[in-house]
């Protein structure tokens, strides 16, 4: 009961008490953006009497503040109206200032916004943790960490990594930096400066996160910053500001940090338009710097006269060609992948007979032209794979060997695409194939009873009551959180291929759906051969 109590006044006080925040400030915008856009035969200018109005909320509020805005911008009044209420002679000039005032007062919404985001995560871990109790191993305290951060994640529609974030930023404000956080609340600070701060005060001792808070937002603190209030500086110069403060207050905080941000190395890859990619090295800087070094040097080597690529291409390629094993000549050319990479072709495209593109494992499309390159050139690393030409559905996946569980493999990357947990993007070579119904509790080993899971949330899995739906020959299984919410699979976006014109005109009585659409039975009797089979076979043979 005590507990309950605690947690009302703690949790749902300050949460409303931020709400109540947004809400004051969404009223003033709507004062702000309404009053000068309003149109003058409807407002000022009407013949209704101007008592009734006079106690406006709108007019008490804002129409003093708007004159003298008018004022200062050198907006003048021409003429009266029956009402007594003056004619802009500049309406423009008005709604370009309310425009300005309405988005300083954004601002202000958008941070107090944030405050409440913050608070609600923080309320929710803490209540979390409540009802669990304490864990009774780092085993079981690790799992729910990874739950609580899931369905956060879930709930906001982002990634474990900024739930993560998020997570640490929220305990860190709530607790570590009261008075920055009712900054926030107030409008006075952006998200951006407030996770400066959570961000600036990771390592140091509770003592120098409130010198440092004190510092910057206590005008009256001994030696406090001189200048610009925080939320007058843009982030970046704040950083820097807060950064160089800590620094010489605490030397030491720099080598913790340093430790922590090592233990943080990482490699991130992020598909990019036009079929490009990107790939991004977090590491140490004199490692970092070294690479660099290097790949600038052998790329400057490569240059003659003949080659019409920059410094810049030649970085890349050399850098590509060193990661991918390649030596000597290779160097000079951008390789092709030998590495295991599924790639999806429609047949008449990889003849050359259609342009379609084609899908690669883990990226998604690219021209037909780089389809047709990496089949001829990594077709070490090549699957053949069969779609239906009604919507695009994988029909087989050819194999090099008779093994049935190398078959189902490639299926389920063809079918998932992913880790098939909500918000996870973990390509399929690093996941693990996962029985959804345990086969010591039955389950088959089916297409419809398996499904891609990262290592990570292979052991969530297993460790928490995350719970997967069932799922299809074509459909991935959706999943249920431990709080009862269902959030669907990412469904497979199956396009039909384009058929060439030579084939359609040899066919006669073309189906009606063969533009893509799925009809409602599938073939006729055993050893029927459609129209469209006919043709493709005879197409196949020429």
């Amino acid at each position: 009961m005590e507990t309950g109590a605690v947690t009302d006044v703690g949790g749902k006080a300050t949460v409303a008490a931020a709400v109540a925040s947004v809400a004051g400030l969404v009223d003033e915008l709507a004062r702000v953006v309404r009053g000068p856009m309003a149109a003058p035969g409807n407002d000022s200018c009407d013949d209704t009497d101007p008592d009734s109005r006079g106690n406006s909320p709108h007019r008490n509020a804002h129409s003093s503040g708007a004159s003298d805005n008018a004022r200062g911008h050198g907006v003048g009044s021409h003429g009266i109206c029956r009402s007594g209420a003056p004619i802009s002679a500049d309406p423009l000039g008005e709604l370009a200032e309310s425009c300005l005032a309405g988005l300083e007062v954004l601002a202000r919404v958008e941070a107090a916004a944030a405050a409440a985001k913050v608070r609600l995560v923080a309320a929710y871990a803490e209540a979390s943790a409540q009802i669990e109790g304490p864990a009774a191993d780092p085993y079981e305290a690790s799992a729910r960490e990874k739950s609580l951060v899931a369905e956060v994640a879930c709930v906001l529609t982002v990634g474990e990594r900024a739930a993560y974030a998020l997570l640490g930023e929220a305990h860190a404000l709530t607790n570590s930096l009261p008075a920055a956080l009712d900054e926030l609340q107030a409008g006075a600070i952006s998200w951006q400066h407030a996770r400066i701060l959570a961000d600036e005060t990771a390592g140091l001792e509770p003592d120098g996160v409130k010198a440092l808070e004190t510092h910057f937002f206590d005008p009256d603190a001994p030696h406090a910053a001189r200048g610009a209030a925080p939320g007058e500086l843009v982030p970046s110069r704040f950083r820097r500001k807060v950064r160089a403060w800590r620094e010489r207050q605490y030397p030491d905080s720099l080598e913790l940090r340093r430790a922590m941000s090592m233990a943080d190395r990482r490699m991130e890859y992020r598909p990019l338009a036009d079929g490009m990619a990107q790939i991004c090295l977090i590491l140490p800087g004199e490692t970092a710097c070294a690479i660099w070094n290097k790949a600038t040097a052998i790329a400057r080597g490569l240059q003659n006269p003949d080659d019409p690529r920059t410094l810049s291409q030649r970085r890349v390629d050399v850098s590509a060609n060193l990661l991918l094993g390649c030596t000597g000549q290779d160097l000079e050319k951008l390789p092709a992948p030998k590495a295991d990479v599924l790639v999806t072709v429609p047949v008449f495209s990889l003849f050359g007979a259609t342009d379609e593109p084609g899908e690669v494992d883990g990226y998604g499309p690219v021209p037909a032209s780089v389809a047709r390159r990496i089949v001829a050139e990594g077709a070490g690393s090549f699957y053949r794979v069969l779609v239906d030409p009604r919507d695009g559905a994988p029909l087989e996946i050819g194999r090099t060997n008779y093994r049935l569980p190398e078959s189902l493999k490639r299926w389920l990357r063809m079918r998932d695409g992913k880790c098939t947990f909500p918000g996870c993007c973990n390509h399929t070579q690093d996941n693990e194939n996962d029985h959804l119904i345990a086969w010591q509790h039955g389950g088959a080993t089916g297409i419809s009873n398996l499904a891609q899971l990262c290592p990570k949330h292979h052991r969530l899995k297993h460790q928490s009551p995350w719970t997967p739906t069932p799922a299809s020959r074509i459909e991935p299984p959706g999943w249920t959180s431990p709080t009862g919410r269902h959030y669907p699979a990412e469904q497979p976006d199956w396009v039909p291929p384009r058929l060439p014109l030579a084939l359609l005109a040899g066919v006669s009585n073309m189906p009606p759906n063969i533009d893509g659409g799925t009809p409602d039975e599938v073939g006729g009797a055993a050893g029927d051969v459609s129209p469209l089979e006919d043709a493709l076979i005879a197409y196949l043979a020429a």
